[in-house]
């Protein structure tokens, strides 16, 4: 009596023999036949390939090697011809079109550029980084509390007022209301609400004010705001720092001064101008106005849980436009969003 095993085995040696006859003789000569070819012998659940691999049990341990070996010998060929096929199908796609005039001369590919605001603001935060500032990113929806009283603004102060401020829900009695940020301090506030001094962050970000759109403001403008928190922190700290960025910015031999101002948040307040060079002008130049700052007012630490008699810090904010507008002797603002090509060329 025949033994079943090596009948079994018998019987899947034989069916290698009949898929490798199989492989070689189907004909492909459609899309549609290599789709099936590739499902007949290739598919997970019912593909004659995967089929023979669950037989290898059956075979004995001395030919399991030489089995295996014929099963992926004949996978490979199937791709082969599966990969020439395609290959040789997409080629009579391609020569079905327009054939091209070799003869015209070639096309000169376009060269993308970063935008002026984006490359002020690359350079800014490098300069910040390298002093040892975070940068911090937060939501540009923001409500009253984080955008305003947070930071000392009180209630009945202007830029509350919905002339200076895009708000999407009014305030009223039941909530603060929620508005478009109008600058990028409400991430100084997130920043000091979620982690304890030291704190040293600069904070890119854009803004919205419903002003006037002119040769020197839009609606909308970018921002980069710094704060540094930490014991000791003082006045002249705040202007060492600025100074760096401002010979980093406008070169080493850079004219500054600081202006007394005031803004909410800080106390004392500065306005940095510095000095821009213009032979046309009786002077010979002028001052430009190129951030605000200040020491943080104790009020706002204190509304944030930070002790005040413990810690000081400094903030600072600035324009974007404005330091892309001096460095690249842009005089309108508008120009920045209006995506003119001819524009956009010149800082490729």
């Amino acid at each position: 009596m025949s033994d079943p095993k090596n009948h079994s085995a018998e019987a899947a040696l034989a069916a290698l023999k009949e898929l490798q006859h199989e492989i070689q003789e189907s004909v492909l000569d459609s899309i549609e036949a290599v789709d099936e070819y590739r499902i007949r012998f290739l598919s997970r659940k019912q593909g004659q390939i995967t089929a023979l691999l669950k037989r290898i049990p059956e075979v004995a341990n001395e030919h399991k090697k030489h089995f295996g070996q014929e099963i992926n010998a004949a996978k490979a060929l199937v791709e082969a011809r599966i990969e020439s096929a395609t290959v040789q199908f997409s080629a009579g796609e391609e020569s079905s079109g327009p054939v091209p005039d070799l003869t015209l001369p070639g096309r000169v590919a376009a060269k993308g550029s970063l935008h002026p605001i984006t490359q002020a603001l690359r350079l800014i935060t490098r300069v910040f980084e390298s002093y040892g500032f975070e940068v911090a990113e937060g939501p540009e929806i923001e409500d009253d509390w984080h955008n305003f009283s947070a930071l000392n603004f009180p209630p009945d102060h202007p830029a509350r007022d919905m002339q200076d401020t895009f708000f999407i829900e009014a305030p009223s009695h039941v909530h603060s209301g929620i508005l478009l940020r109008t600058h990028t301090s409400p991430v100084q506030i997130r920043v000091m609400e979620n982690k304890k001094p030291p704190i040293r962050v600069i904070v890119p970000g854009r803004v919205y004010r419903n002003e006037a759109i002119s040769y020197k403001s839009y609606c909308l403008f970018h921002q980069v705001e710094g704060l540094y928190i930490d014991e000791g922190v003082t006045m002249a700290n705040l202007k060492q720092i600025i100074h760096a960025f401002a010979r980093t910015m406008f070169g080493e031999n850079v004219k500054m001064r600081f202006r007394p101002s005031f803004f909410p948040f800080t106390e004392p307040s500065a306005e940095v101008d510095i000095w821009w060079e213009d032979a046309n002008l009786p002077d010979g130049g002028r001052w430009m106005e190129i951030m605000g700052c200040g020491m943080v007012d104790p009020n706002v630490l204190e509304g944030l849980g930070i002790d005040s008699e413990k810690y000081t810090g400094y903030a600072f904010g600035m324009g974007i436009e404005r330091i892309s507008m001096l460095r690249f002797g842009i005089e309108d603002i508008r120009i920045l969003y209006e995506n003119d090509v001819r524009f956009l060329e010149q800082f490729s």
